[in-house]
This record gives C-alpha cells, structure tokens and sequence, in this order.
C-alpha cells in the first residue's frame, strides 16, 4: 500500500433487528473514533444520519465511518438489515474488502442472512460471523453457530466459548490463541485442513505443527476466505467488542492496489448534503486522485472535474488533498456520476452481486398539485440516491411513479419528501411488476432503409432460456456483413429494446442471436442499428409471443402453534408451496415460497391476528410463470416498435 497504514474497507451485516448499528457503534465508541456511546433507542447512533432512521431505529441508508485499531485503518460501512432496503445493501458490497456477518442469539439465522451470504460468496469476500445478544432472554450461542453450519456454510471456527448465564454473570473464554494446547490446537488443526488442501495433505502424512504456525496459517486461510473466524458479544453492553476488533484486523485482509497504477476506482453511493451538495461515495482500487483531477467516467463516457476529496475520520468528514488505491473517498464535482459508475479503468472494479429486484410499482400522489415541479425534482434527487427508485414521470397522464421492493419503502420515502424538502404526498395501493419471456423460437427482421440517410438489415432469432438468466446476446454475423462498431450498438440497444415486450413487461431469460443482415457503406451509421434493434427484436417476440412471469418471495414463518392451521389456510389461498411445518415447544414453523403479488400485506396481518407473536421474513426468490390463460398488461411508454413509421419518426426526434 506505498507506505500507508494498512487499509481495511468492512462492511457489517444482518437481518433487520440483529444489532447491527449497536454494535457499529460500540466499535466506534472502544475504538476511540467517537467520545460518547450513542442509543439506536433514544435516536442517538452516530451512523444513524437520517431523521426517520432515528426516530424508526432501523438503517435506511448505508453510512461510512472510520476508526483505527493496531495501527490500521477500518473504513466501516453500516448496511440496512430490512429486506425492502437490500439495493443499499448490494451497492455497499463491491468497495468493501471484508465483512461481519451480525446473528442475533435469539432468532439465530434468518432470511436476509442467507440472502446477503449467498451475496457475500458471490463477491468472495472473507467474513467473521459475530453471535449478538448472548445475554438476552432465549439465547443460544451454540445453536446458532450448528445453524451457521447447517444453513450458511460448515468452513467456520468459533475462538470463544460462551460460558455462565445471566443470572450468574456471562463469560468469553478465548479458545484459541489464548487457549492454546493440545486440544485447541487439534481443533484449529482440524478446520484448517477442511479449508486447505496444502494442510490436510501434510496432515494425512502425518506432519505435526507448532501453535505459531497454525495460527499463522489460521491468519491466512481467514483472509483467503476459506475459512470464517466465529465470536460472540452483547454489543449494547459492549461486551466482546474489543476482541472482534482484534479479529477484525487479524483475520480480514487489508486493501491491495498501488498509488502508480492507472485509476480504477467504483462510485457506490449518491447523497445530497445540505451544506457540502452533491457527493460521490468512491473506492479507489488502483492508482490515485487528487482535487482538481479530470476523471473519465467508464460507464458513461465522459470526464469531469474534482472539485474536492474527502475522506472519513470517525464519524466526520474532513477535506483533504485526494486519495489513492485502498481508501474510500467522498467526491464533490461530479455532477453526472450515478451508483454503480466506474472511474478510469474497468478491470479492478468487482462485479456486482444482485439481493433484490424492486418487485412493485406504485404511483406518487402530491399533496398539493401546483408544488408537482418540486416533487418532480425531489424524486429525481432520490433517484439518483437509490436508484432502484427508477422514478419516472408519464407526461401524457401525469402521473409519477417508482418502483419498490415493498411497503415499508412508501413510509420512508413519505417522510424523507415530508422532512427533507417539505412536500406531502401519498401513494395508491403497488401492482406487481411481472415480467415476459419468449414462448418459442422465433426469428424476426428488420429493413430500416427510409427514410434516407440510413441502412440498417438484420434477422434476429429469439428463445427462451433457463429461468433466472438473463438477457444474453450472440452474433452468427461476420464483420464483412455488419461493422463490428454496429454490432457493438446492437448488444448495447438491447436492453433498452427488451425493457417493454408484448404486454409492456420487461423481456428476460431468453437468448438473443443476430443471425444476419447488412450494413451500407455510404449510408449506415450507428444510430441506425440502434433504431432498428427495437423493430426487429419486436418482430421476432410478435412471432414467438410471450408468457407472464410472476415474482416469487421464499418465506420462514413463526407463530403459536395454535393459529397454525389458519395460516396454513392463508397459505394455500396465497398460492404458496411449503414443506411440512415443524411444531416444536409450541411454536408452528413454515418455509416455503409464495407469490409477491399476494402476500405483500401478509406480515401485517399475520402480525395483528398473532397479537405481535407471529413473525413473517421474506427475500426475492425469482420469478415463474403464471398461468396459462393470466394476463396482465401494462401502458406502454412511448411508440411501439411495432407502430414502425411512428417509432421512427419517434426515434428521430421528428414526431410532432
């Protein structure tokens, strides 16, 4: 790292509830980062910025702090834990370098812990778990790490063993490397050869090894990600905190990258403050940048202007000459930047891992019609902050609408646009955004050779592909036929192209093949192929028609046992597939998956029939198809493809 003190990018995860800004914040009180012990309770947690964070106690955004531990730096980064905020939650994983999986001792592990582990082993980030709330009534450590086993992953090793109870007082007792000996040492000898090839040979031979250098060897495998280092606390009490600082910088690997390397860097969030504007949350993965730096913009193909880098000390920002490979920034200038956006060089920037589609639409209603322009601009503001919003504004009807992944989303964004900029709005009750996908092989053209100047031919082939993949595109069609330059604007079109099929839905899990056409050289430019990619794609989907994919929910439901054949009635009404529940010390547990559609409220009500003692957690699960004889449409925006003249003249901007 040139130099530099060692880097650390750590992100903190959990299901909603498990602790997670508590403890964020007992990391930052032991580590000296902050003076003074904030409540998520009485609305006082330092990462907690946002007014409705406080006075709801749930993360809403995610927050950046730092503090230092041994000599090292940890860019801390507190995620959301409610599953209708999990798109924060995935553009918070691509600058991290590691990761703390939060579980609570109580409920154990969860729907949005699967979801986010499932993300976090896509990412290949190397990970601690930290058992929370050992002292509360109902907790069970060593329950919860069999169901970290069981349900997440079996490469885990517990340092601690949780010993006494809350009335005679809790204990950790460090297994290793305090408790070293020989049966701690058989024990990490053990995990490390069921992590490590090179290990379990020398083992098998019959090999011995010192302490040193198992723990060494511990180091390593951990921030490999091979294997994942498993302690215990109470974060409210502070307890076990000081040693999963330790671990962290111990176990989690430090950030790579060289300052001399040509920039690579990733903008992850979008915020507005009120007194420093409009601000670019970066990591630097290679080389550096300083105030005033021009910076090219990959993603959108253009350059602009740092006005400032900022960076995080504890939980303030201070301005300072610029950044370089490890750190993580706060940009002020770039005004076109959006979440995702990559700076400089692609090649250092990790691919994304995808939690969440937004799975309904709903209509923003303003409170007062003659302040529309300003609720137009705050949305927009929004957007660019989450841009899973997806705002858009229908100016033949106006209408205003975004997409959510559920409820809790309109209460939120109710009060931001309440306290943030003034406005009052409602929202109409969501409709689910379903999906299309091709019924057959098809092939369809397109001759777009008027009006003159242009030339654009092509024969596409569409089919369908293994649900839960995609869009993918392929080109049978040789540079002499078509440009290599067009056929690049055609896999670029594509997307926008298939983003309304035949019933206005989104077109997905089907592959897309150019099997022919031509290109013109005097009248071709590449414009025309992207015109003409929406025409023929059409085609070919008008040819094969195309089935309704609903959005699925997988679900793990709690209740007494005495309501359970209620909601196994409810169930079945919502058209839900289970497995048989279990029924254990009176308590009726279910999994299974169900249609969003139908369950949105359900939590809610199940919530009110239980009296507050049934409990409901969901997680995007994918789509499937709906009946055959369903049919759901949606108004389309702007031409149809299909309309050629008026898509055309449309396109070339010539439509009065």
């Amino acid at each position: 790292m040139d130099g530099k003190a060692e880097i650390r990018n750590i992100g903190i995860f959990a299901h909603v509830d498990a602790g997670k800004t508590t403890l964020a914040e007992g990391l930052l009180f032991r580590s000296g980062a902050i003076k003074k012990l904030g409540s998520v309770d009485e609305g006082t947690a330092s990462t907690d910025r946002l007014d409705v964070e406080r006075e709801r106690g749930i993360s809403v955004r995610a927050a950046l702090a730092s503090l230092v531990w041994q000599g090292s730096l940890v860019n801390l980064v507190d995620t959301p834990g409610h599953v209708d905020f999990s798109a924060e939650v995935e553009r918070s994983l691509q600058p991290l370098d590691g990761a703390v999986v939060l579980l609570s001792a109580v409920e154990g592990v969860q729907a949005q812990t699967e979801a986010v582990w499932q993300a976090l082993q896509v990412m290949g980030l190397p990970t601690l778990f930290f058992v929370n709330k050992i002292d509360r009534m109902g907790a069970d450590p060593e329950r919860v790490v069999d169901e970290i086993g069981r349900l997440l992953t079996p490469s885990i090793l517990p340092l601690q063993r949780v010993e006494g109870d809350r009335q005679t007082g809790l204990r950790l007792v460090s297994l290793w490397p305090e408790g070293e000996g020989p049966e701690a040492a058989e024990t990490v000898l053990e995990a490390l050869a069921d992590a490590d090839e090179t290990i379990m040979t020398r083992f098998l031979d019959g090999e011995s090894f010192s302490a040193a250098e198992l723990d060494a060897r511990l180091v390593e495998v951990a921030r490999r990600g091979d294997l994942h280092p498993v302690l215990f606390g109470a974060a409210l009490e502070g307890f076990g905190v000081e040693e999963l600082l330790d671990a962290i910088v111990l176990y989690l690997p430090a950030a790579s990258g060289r300052a001399e390397n040509p920039l690579s860097g990733l903008v992850f969030k979008v915020d507005h403050d009120a007194a420093l504007g409009r601000l670019c949350y970066a990591r630097i993965f290679e080389g550096a940048l300083s105030t005033r730096d021009r910076v090219r913009n990959a993603t959108r193909e253009s350059e602009e202007k740092v006005t400032f880098v900022r960076k995080a000390r504890g939980c303030r920002f201070e301005e300072g000459n610029g950044g370089s490979a490890g750190d993580i920034v706060l940009l002020s200038g770039l005004r076109g930047a959006m979440a995702g956006d990559v700076l400089g060089d692609p090649s250092a920037v990790p691919r994304p891992a995808r939690l969440l589609e937004p799975l309904f639409r709903v209509r923003v209603v303003p409170g007062e019609a003659d302040r529309l322009p300003e609720l137009i601009e705050a949305l927009r503001i929004l957007d660019e902050e989450d841009p899973f919003l997806h705002f858009g504004f229908d100016a033949e009807r106006g209408e205003l609408h975004i997409r959510i992944a559920g409820l809790m989303q309109t209460q939120i964004l109710e009060s931001l646009l309440r306290r943030r900029f003034g406005l009052a709005v409602s929202f109409e009750q969501p409709s689910t955004l379903y999906r299309e996908t091709p019924l057959k092989v098809a092939e369809g053209h397109v001759e777009y050779t008027l009006p003159k100047p242009c030339w654009a031919v092509m024969t596409f082939r569409v089919e369908p592909a293994e649900r839960g993949s995609g869009l993918s595109f392929v080109s049978e069609v040789s540079g002499d036929a078509i440009h290599v330059k067009y056929q690049r604007e055609v896999e670029r079109a594509l997307p926008a192209a298939l983003e309304q099929g035949l019933w206005g839905w989104k077109v997905t899990d089907l592959k897309v093949t150019l099997v022919d056409g031509e290109d013109h050289e005097i009248h071709s430019r590449p414009s025309d192929f992207l015109i003409a990619t929406a025409m023929g794609v059409m085609d070919a989907l008008d040819r094969s028609g195309t089935r309704l994919l609903e959005p699925l929910l997988s679900f793990s439901l709690s209740a007494p046992e005495e309501i359970g054949s209620r909601i196994l009635g409810d169930l079945v009404r919502m058209r839900a597939q289970f497995e048989s529940p279990l029924i254990s010390g009176g308590q009726f547990q279910v999994t299974g998956t169900v249609p969003a559609a139908d369950s949105m409220e359900y939590p809610v009500l199940l919530g009110t029939r239980s009296g507050g003692r049934a409990r409901m957690t969901t997680r995007f699960a994918g789509y499937r198809e709906c009946a055959e004889d369903f049919r759901a449409e949606t108004p389309r925006r702007g031409i149809d493809p299909r309309d050629r003249s008026k898509y055309i003249l449309a396109a070339r901007k010539a439509l009065s």
